[in-house]
């Protein structure tokens, strides 16, 4: 997303946003809720892991993060099994029908998990598109009428040797891209990959957590959106 400005990021989603969780984060100024505001829209863009491959039905992260959330905020899961963030990956999210309904979904904010396919080997030969196709994206989210704010997320923490071609060292290489990326763009940054880090049980397949390990993911969001950590007792306020 982004024409998003670091001062006014809380008054335009009508929350608090947590500071991002990587080094060059300000923090914003939490807002007072009110109890008036209409039905926050988040639109959830990503891959498998956000589709909810390898959780169980109905507990993908977006799902447990609407949860989380409650009746004030409206979560909608874009998330297409297999897509890549580079558009000369073989499978482009940006192709997908989910990334045209994401757009006219019209969301207060867009959370995007993005780069996990991007690793294999037929799709890294292309990383030096990583951070121009990133900024792309971002753009048509950031052009929509609702103005949303923008959080990139760095990809999920991958177990062990990885599986399917997906692997752990290039996860890590994209990480500073993406924080180079929040820099031009004004995006707001979310460590998914330190919410599995070392959680190895989490994720069976090496790739897809399960529906623990999507919690960890939805918790690392909320704390995104929100400016607070999560606990059993904020559910649905």
């Amino acid at each position: 997303m982004s024409k998003i400005t670091t001062s006014l990021v809380a008054v335009a989603l009508g929350i608090a946003i947590a500071a991002p969780y990587s080094a060059s984060a300000q923090v914003a100024a939490p807002s007072k809720p009110d109890a008036a505001q209409k039905v926050r829209k988040v639109a959830c863009v990503g891959d498998s892991i956000t589709q909810g491959v390898g959780a169980g039905p109905g507990m993908s992260w977006p799902d447990q993060l609407a949860k989380m959330l409650g009746e004030k905020w409206e979560v909608k899961n874009f998330g297409v099994s297999g897509r890549t963030l580079l558009n000369s990956g073989d499978f482009p999210y940006q192709k997908e029908a989910a990334f045209k309904n994401a757009k006219e979904f019209n969301p207060d904010g867009v959370v995007i998990i993005l780069g996990t396919n991007d690793t294999k080997p037929q799709n890294w030969k292309h990383k030096k598109n990583f951070e121009a196709d990133y900024k792309d994206l971002i753009k048509q989210f950031a052009e929509l009428p609702s103005k949303p704010k923008i959080f990139i997320c760095y990809p999920p923490y991958i177990a062990q040797n990885g599986n399917f071609g997906i692997n752990e060292p290039n996860i890590k290489d994209e990480i500073p891209m993406i924080d180079a990326v929040a820099r031009a763009t004004l995006a707001r940054v979310i460590d998914v990959h330190a919410a599995l880090a070392g959680k190895d049980a989490l994720i069976p397949d090496k790739v897809h957590p399960n529906t623990e390990g999507a919690g960890e993911i939805a918790k690392a969001v909320y704390q995104g959106l929100t400016g607070k950590a999560y606990g059993a007792a904020d559910a649905g306020k």
